[in-house]
Protein backbone atom coordinates (compact mmCIF):
# COMPACT_ATOMS: atom_id res chain seq x y z
CA UNK A 1 0.00 0.00 0.00
CA UNK A 2 1.32 3.26 -1.46
CA UNK A 3 1.66 5.62 1.71
CA UNK A 4 0.68 9.84 1.42
CA UNK A 5 3.22 12.15 1.59
CA UNK A 6 2.44 16.00 1.56
CA UNK A 7 4.59 18.95 0.87
CA UNK A 8 4.20 22.01 3.59
CA UNK A 9 5.73 24.86 1.55
CA UNK A 10 5.66 28.50 2.63
CA UNK A 11 8.36 31.05 2.58
CA UNK A 12 10.72 31.85 5.38
CA UNK A 13 9.02 32.65 8.20
CA UNK A 14 5.52 31.92 7.29
CA UNK A 15 4.77 29.65 9.68
CA UNK A 16 5.35 26.09 8.19
CA UNK A 17 6.85 24.55 11.86
CA UNK A 18 4.13 26.05 13.79
CA UNK A 19 1.49 24.47 11.37
CA UNK A 20 3.24 21.09 11.34
CA UNK A 21 3.02 20.99 15.67
CA UNK A 22 -0.22 21.93 15.59
CA UNK A 23 -0.97 19.14 13.75
CA UNK A 24 0.98 16.78 15.72
CA UNK A 25 -1.43 17.67 18.84
CA UNK A 26 -4.26 17.07 17.13
CA UNK A 27 -6.37 13.58 17.72
CA UNK A 28 -5.97 12.18 14.09
CA UNK A 29 -4.72 8.52 15.80
CA UNK A 30 -1.54 8.14 13.21
CA UNK A 31 1.85 7.51 12.96
CA UNK A 32 3.39 10.50 11.15
CA UNK A 33 7.30 10.81 9.79
CA UNK A 34 8.23 14.53 9.69
CA UNK A 35 11.19 14.96 6.66
CA UNK A 36 12.70 18.89 8.29
CA UNK A 37 14.87 20.66 5.39
CA UNK A 38 16.50 23.88 6.83
CA UNK A 39 18.35 26.23 4.78
CA UNK A 40 21.65 25.86 7.04
CA UNK A 41 24.22 23.72 8.88
CA UNK A 42 22.09 23.92 12.09
CA UNK A 43 18.83 22.62 11.48
CA UNK A 44 16.70 24.46 14.09
CA UNK A 45 13.47 23.69 12.82
CA UNK A 46 13.94 19.99 13.13
CA UNK A 47 14.75 20.68 17.36
CA UNK A 48 11.01 22.89 17.08
CA UNK A 49 9.40 19.72 16.26
CA UNK A 50 7.57 18.07 18.93
CA UNK A 51 5.35 14.88 19.17
CA UNK A 52 5.02 11.37 20.77
CA UNK A 53 3.65 9.58 17.85
CA UNK A 54 6.29 11.21 15.56
CA UNK A 55 9.91 10.83 14.00
CA UNK A 56 11.58 13.50 12.90
CA UNK A 57 14.41 13.25 10.09
CA UNK A 58 16.65 16.46 9.46
CA UNK A 59 17.67 17.44 6.25
CA UNK A 60 20.37 20.24 6.44
CA UNK A 61 22.62 22.05 4.65
CA UNK A 62 21.22 23.26 1.72
CA UNK A 63 17.82 23.98 -0.41
CA UNK A 64 15.87 20.32 -1.06
CA UNK A 65 14.77 21.66 -4.51
CA UNK A 66 18.27 22.49 -5.38
CA UNK A 67 20.86 20.46 -4.08
CA UNK A 68 19.50 17.45 -1.55
CA UNK A 69 17.14 15.61 -4.08
CA UNK A 70 19.54 12.78 -3.19
CA UNK A 71 19.11 13.07 0.36
CA UNK A 72 15.24 13.46 0.07
CA UNK A 73 15.03 10.51 -1.48
CA UNK A 74 17.34 8.55 1.35
CA UNK A 75 15.26 9.75 3.79
CA UNK A 76 11.78 8.73 2.57
CA UNK A 77 13.66 5.31 1.62
CA UNK A 78 14.96 5.32 5.66
CA UNK A 79 11.49 6.25 6.57
CA UNK A 80 9.68 3.21 4.12
CA UNK A 81 11.89 0.64 5.04
CA UNK A 82 12.42 1.18 9.11
CA UNK A 83 10.87 -1.06 12.08
CA UNK A 84 7.86 1.30 12.00
CA UNK A 85 6.27 2.26 8.44
CA UNK A 86 4.39 5.79 8.81
CA UNK A 87 1.32 6.19 7.88
CA UNK A 88 1.90 9.99 6.61
CA UNK A 89 5.13 11.74 5.00
CA UNK A 90 4.90 15.45 5.79
CA UNK A 91 7.95 17.04 4.06
CA UNK A 92 8.45 20.56 5.33
CA UNK A 93 9.96 22.39 2.89
CA UNK A 94 12.72 25.12 3.38
CA UNK A 95 11.35 28.55 3.30
CA UNK A 96 13.26 29.21 0.22
CA UNK A 97 12.29 25.53 -1.81
CA UNK A 98 9.88 25.09 -4.75
CA UNK A 99 7.35 22.85 -3.75
CA UNK A 100 7.32 21.64 -7.67
CA UNK A 101 10.80 20.36 -8.11
CA UNK A 102 9.93 18.39 -4.59
CA UNK A 103 6.85 16.65 -5.76
CA UNK A 104 8.90 16.11 -8.96
CA UNK A 105 11.07 13.74 -6.84
CA UNK A 106 7.93 11.95 -5.08
CA UNK A 107 6.38 11.32 -8.48
CA UNK A 108 9.17 8.95 -9.15
CA UNK A 109 8.84 7.03 -6.16
CA UNK A 110 5.71 4.63 -6.71
CA UNK A 111 5.95 3.45 -3.09
CA UNK A 112 4.24 6.88 -2.35
CA UNK A 113 1.02 8.43 -3.31
CA UNK A 114 1.51 11.94 -3.34
CA UNK A 115 -0.95 14.38 -1.51
CA UNK A 116 -0.68 17.49 -2.44
CA UNK A 117 1.19 21.09 -1.82
CA UNK A 118 0.11 23.01 1.54
CA UNK A 119 1.82 26.70 1.61
CA UNK A 120 1.28 28.74 4.07
CA UNK A 121 1.45 32.71 3.40
CA UNK A 122 2.51 35.41 6.02
CA UNK A 123 -0.47 38.09 6.47
CA UNK A 124 2.66 39.91 7.82
CA UNK A 125 5.00 40.44 5.21
CA UNK A 126 3.32 38.87 2.09
CA UNK A 127 2.55 42.41 0.87
CA UNK A 128 5.77 43.55 0.57
CA UNK A 129 7.22 39.92 -0.52
CA UNK A 130 5.09 39.92 -3.27
CA UNK A 131 6.38 43.89 -3.96
CA UNK A 132 9.76 42.78 -3.89
CA UNK A 133 11.44 42.31 -7.40
CA UNK A 134 13.95 39.90 -6.06
CA UNK A 135 11.52 37.83 -4.24
CA UNK A 136 8.28 38.08 -5.89
CA UNK A 137 8.41 35.32 -8.23
CA UNK A 138 9.69 32.69 -5.78
CA UNK A 139 7.17 33.76 -3.18
CA UNK A 140 4.75 33.40 -6.52
CA UNK A 141 5.69 30.35 -7.42
CA UNK A 142 5.18 29.02 -3.86
CA UNK A 143 1.84 30.49 -3.97
CA UNK A 144 0.49 29.28 -7.38
CA UNK A 145 1.83 25.14 -6.96
CA UNK A 146 -0.19 25.07 -3.60
CA UNK A 147 -3.27 23.06 -3.74
CA UNK A 148 -4.24 24.56 -0.71
CA UNK A 149 -2.91 28.33 0.38
CA UNK A 150 -3.51 28.88 4.63
CA UNK A 151 -3.15 32.33 5.87
CA UNK A 152 -0.76 32.40 8.99
CA UNK A 153 -0.68 35.19 11.95
CA UNK A 154 -4.18 36.42 11.47
CA UNK A 155 -6.90 37.49 14.34
CA UNK A 156 -9.30 38.28 12.07
CA UNK A 157 -10.49 36.78 9.01
CA UNK A 158 -8.75 37.81 6.01
CA UNK A 159 -9.49 40.78 3.96
CA UNK A 160 -11.26 40.36 0.73
CA UNK A 161 -7.91 42.82 -0.50
CA UNK A 162 -5.44 39.90 1.22
CA UNK A 163 -7.64 37.12 -0.46
CA UNK A 164 -7.73 38.87 -3.84
CA UNK A 165 -4.28 39.47 -3.98
CA UNK A 166 -3.69 36.19 -3.15
CA UNK A 167 -5.90 34.78 -6.06
CA UNK A 168 -4.36 36.86 -8.46
CA UNK A 169 -0.96 34.97 -7.98
CA UNK A 170 -2.49 31.32 -8.36
CA UNK A 171 -3.55 30.72 -4.85
CA UNK A 172 -6.39 27.69 -5.01
CA UNK A 173 -9.13 28.00 -1.58
CA UNK A 174 -6.94 30.89 0.65
CA UNK A 175 -7.62 30.60 4.26
CA UNK A 176 -6.98 31.49 7.68
CA UNK A 177 -5.15 28.91 9.28
CA UNK A 178 -7.10 29.65 12.34
CA UNK A 179 -10.32 28.39 10.49
CA UNK A 180 -9.47 24.38 9.69
CA UNK A 181 -8.71 20.91 10.90
CA UNK A 182 -5.25 20.56 9.93
CA UNK A 183 -5.54 16.68 10.23
CA UNK A 184 -8.78 16.57 8.46
CA UNK A 185 -7.22 19.21 5.77
CA UNK A 186 -3.96 17.26 5.37
CA UNK A 187 -5.78 13.88 4.51
CA UNK A 188 -8.62 15.39 2.18
CA UNK A 189 -6.70 17.01 -0.29
CA UNK A 190 -6.96 15.70 -3.82
CA UNK A 191 -4.09 17.37 -5.66
CA UNK A 192 -5.05 18.91 -8.86
CA UNK A 193 -3.52 19.44 -12.06
CA UNK A 194 -0.27 21.29 -11.47
CA UNK A 195 2.46 23.26 -13.97
CA UNK A 196 5.40 20.68 -13.33
CA UNK A 197 8.21 23.01 -14.16
CA UNK A 198 10.05 24.56 -11.08
CA UNK A 199 11.04 28.24 -10.80
CA UNK A 200 14.71 29.17 -9.96
CA UNK A 201 14.86 31.21 -6.82
CA UNK A 202 17.64 33.71 -5.99
CA UNK A 203 20.37 33.08 -4.23
CA UNK A 204 21.02 33.34 -0.96
CA UNK A 205 23.51 32.71 2.26
CA UNK A 206 23.35 31.41 5.30
CA UNK A 207 24.83 31.69 8.62
CA UNK A 208 25.20 29.56 11.70
CA UNK A 209 26.79 30.43 15.06
CA UNK A 210 27.08 28.13 18.25
CA UNK A 211 28.42 28.93 21.62
CA UNK A 212 28.15 29.00 25.53
CA UNK A 213 28.91 32.29 25.74
CA UNK A 214 26.30 34.37 27.95
CA UNK A 215 24.70 37.41 26.45
CA UNK A 216 23.58 40.55 28.89
CA UNK A 217 20.09 40.52 27.81
CA UNK A 218 19.89 44.38 27.53
CA UNK A 219 22.99 44.39 25.30
CA UNK A 220 20.72 41.54 22.90
CA UNK A 221 17.97 43.72 22.34
CA UNK A 222 20.22 46.45 21.50
CA UNK A 223 22.21 44.06 18.99
CA UNK A 224 18.88 43.15 17.58
CA UNK A 225 17.54 46.56 17.09
CA UNK A 226 20.74 47.03 14.95
CA UNK A 227 20.95 43.83 12.78
CA UNK A 228 21.51 44.45 9.30
CA UNK A 229 18.60 45.14 7.05
CA UNK A 230 19.02 42.23 4.22
CA UNK A 231 19.10 39.51 7.02
CA UNK A 232 15.42 38.06 6.69
CA UNK A 233 15.50 35.34 9.17
CA UNK A 234 17.12 34.51 11.90
CA UNK A 235 15.88 31.99 14.32
CA UNK A 236 17.34 29.69 17.21
CA UNK A 237 18.33 30.11 20.86
CA UNK A 238 20.10 32.26 22.90
CA UNK A 239 21.82 31.98 26.31
CA UNK A 240 21.53 35.63 28.10
CA UNK A 241 22.05 36.82 31.74
CA UNK A 242 17.81 36.77 32.28
CA UNK A 243 17.95 33.21 30.90
CA UNK A 244 17.34 31.10 27.43
CA UNK A 245 15.44 32.23 24.74
CA UNK A 246 13.95 31.15 21.69
CA UNK A 247 14.46 33.78 18.77
CA UNK A 248 12.52 34.61 15.75
CA UNK A 249 13.27 37.36 13.24
CA UNK A 250 11.40 37.68 10.13
CA UNK A 251 11.77 40.95 8.39
CA UNK A 252 11.47 43.79 10.60
CA UNK A 253 9.79 41.47 13.33
CA UNK A 254 11.59 40.04 16.44
CA UNK A 255 10.01 37.41 18.22
CA UNK A 256 12.01 35.98 21.99
CA UNK A 257 10.13 33.96 24.24
CA UNK A 258 11.74 32.08 27.38
CA UNK A 259 13.20 28.65 26.62
CA UNK A 260 15.41 25.50 28.02
CA UNK A 261 18.72 25.62 26.33
CA UNK A 262 22.00 24.96 26.83
CA UNK A 263 23.52 26.89 24.21
CA UNK A 264 23.50 29.80 22.00
CA UNK A 265 22.51 28.08 18.77
CA UNK A 266 21.49 29.97 15.73
CA UNK A 267 20.79 30.39 11.85
CA UNK A 268 20.80 33.88 9.82
CA UNK A 269 19.39 33.79 6.27
CA UNK A 270 19.27 36.60 3.75
CA UNK A 271 19.24 37.05 -0.21
CA UNK A 272 22.87 37.38 -1.23
CA UNK A 273 21.69 40.34 -3.62
CA UNK A 274 21.37 42.14 -0.12
CA UNK A 275 23.77 40.93 2.23
CA UNK A 276 26.97 38.36 2.76
CA UNK A 277 27.77 36.19 5.54
CA UNK A 278 30.85 38.04 6.22
CA UNK A 279 28.68 41.05 7.21
CA UNK A 280 25.81 38.74 9.48
CA UNK A 281 29.17 37.78 11.18
CA UNK A 282 30.82 40.92 11.81
CA UNK A 283 27.21 42.56 13.13
CA UNK A 284 26.70 39.86 15.16
CA UNK A 285 30.62 39.12 16.46
CA UNK A 286 30.46 42.78 17.01
CA UNK A 287 33.24 43.42 14.81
Amino acid sequence: MRVPVTIVSGYLGAGKTTLINRLLREDHGLHLTVLVNDFGAINIDAALIAGSNVESVALANGCVCCSLSDDLAQSINQALTGDIRPDHIVIEASGVADPVAIANVLLEDRRLSYSGVVTVVDSCNVDRLLCDPVLQSQVTQQIRAADIVLISKLEAAPSEALLAQLRQCGARAPTSLNDISLSQMLFDIVPLPRDATPVPHPGYVSWQHRSTRVLDRRALGDKLAARPEGLYRMKGFVLTSGGAYELHIVGRHVEARRCEAEETLLVGLGPEKRISRDQIEAWWSGA
